[in-house]
């Protein structure tokens, strides 16, 4: 010790020289060092963290444009080729052989003569946007309606009721009837598949939230007289994020497979949408040189929905606030 103040004599240098007084303030001594956090570039973080994340994005991106943009820059006409017997239930190497190589016929050509690749893309268009219309209709209501329900008691008497009613008679079946009774329509489908598909949901995120509600804050939100709709929507909903991205997961593929379900045993839209294809398609399958016509709108369907279905799982788990560390 002696040593080191010999050393700072050396100096030949006064205390206030040496040393400076430092002021206490409570305010910044409250402050944390530490580097600002965003949830959602967490979540991007992660998710693109994986390479097979990054895969099946840009898969689902490639569906996305075939689907929108590749029908609106080649106009489709089912009965084009209608005329030209020799055009109709072709291999796609036999179309390509006839007509040339075009990005059009490496699928083949079907009972019309019409291009089985444009035919499928147009029956995609209208099958994704039938399922993204009744997954925003069903999740917003479903989850709003849901949030509510687990929070408000007398809520809760009234949709326990309604769902111990409707819950019980099975989906498909309340779906096909609703299909019989009208047109079958694109609009009658999304009608019969949102008239009662947020219920599921709902009864799910009240389940979620009666195990989040009464926690302290919430309560302490009650006392100050907070009405119970700003509570579920600021307190407990971004709480439940990763919950609800995974739900809507599997909720959004579910609509096409509901779709195809229903065209495939006849009762689906009167569009020409992918299920409406695999129903038209179904005695080409018996056909031999003809399965090309059956298993191609099948293949992409499955296509589409798996990857909706990854890319929803994925980006739940990396919603989960765990995953950030």
């Amino acid at each position: 010790m002696n040593n080191e103040l010999m050393k700072f004599d050396e100096l030949n240098m006064s205390e206030e020289e040496l040393f400076s007084r430092v002021d206490h303030n409570d305010l910044e001594s409250e402050k944390i060092t530490a580097p600002r956090y965003s949830y959602w570039r967490s979540v991007f973080r992660v998710f693109f963290k994986k390479k097979i994340n990054i895969i099946i994005l840009s898969l689902f991106a490639l569906l996305l444009v075939f689907t929108f943009v590749y029908p609106a820059l080649v106009p489709y006409d089912q009965f084009e080729y209608l005329m030209d017997p020799t055009g109709k239930h072709l291999s796609p190497a036999a179309a390509i052989e006839k007509y040339g190589f075009n990005l059009k016929w490496i699928f083949g050509a079907g009972k019309s003569g019409e291009p089985t690749f444009d035919a499928v893309w147009n029956g995609a268009k209208i099958s994704i946007s039938m399922d993204f219309i009744c997954a925003l209709i069903n999740m917003t209501v479903g989850i709003i309606l849901g949030a509510v329900w687990g929070f408000s008691k007398k809520v809760d008497m009234v949709m326990t009721q309604v769902y111990n009613i409707i819950g019980n008679v099975p989906y498909i079946l309340f779906i096909s009837v609703l299909v019989l009774i009208f047109s079958a329509g694109f609009w009658t489908m999304v009608f019969a598949l949102t008239i009662t598909g947020w219920l599921g949901i709902a009864y799910f995120i009240r389940t979620q939230v009666i195990i989040i509600r009464d926690r302290e804050y919430n309560m302490a939100s009650r006392c100050l007289g907070t009405p119970i709709l700003r509570i579920a929507m600021k307190n407990i909903l971004p709480f439940m994020t990763s919950v609800i991205v995974t739900l809507a997961a599997t909720e959004i593929p579910s609509y096409i497979s509901y779709e195809v379900f229903l065209s495939y045993i006849g009762m689906g839209m009167a569009d020409m949408s992918l299920g409406k294809l695999i129903y038209e398609a179904e005695n080409a399958m018996l056909t031999p040189g003809w399965q090309f016509e059956f298993w191609t709108p099948v293949a992409v369907a499955s296509i589409i929905t798996v990857v909706l279905y990854v890319v929803g799982q994925n980006l739940g788990d990396a919603s989960d606030p765990r995953t950030h560390m």
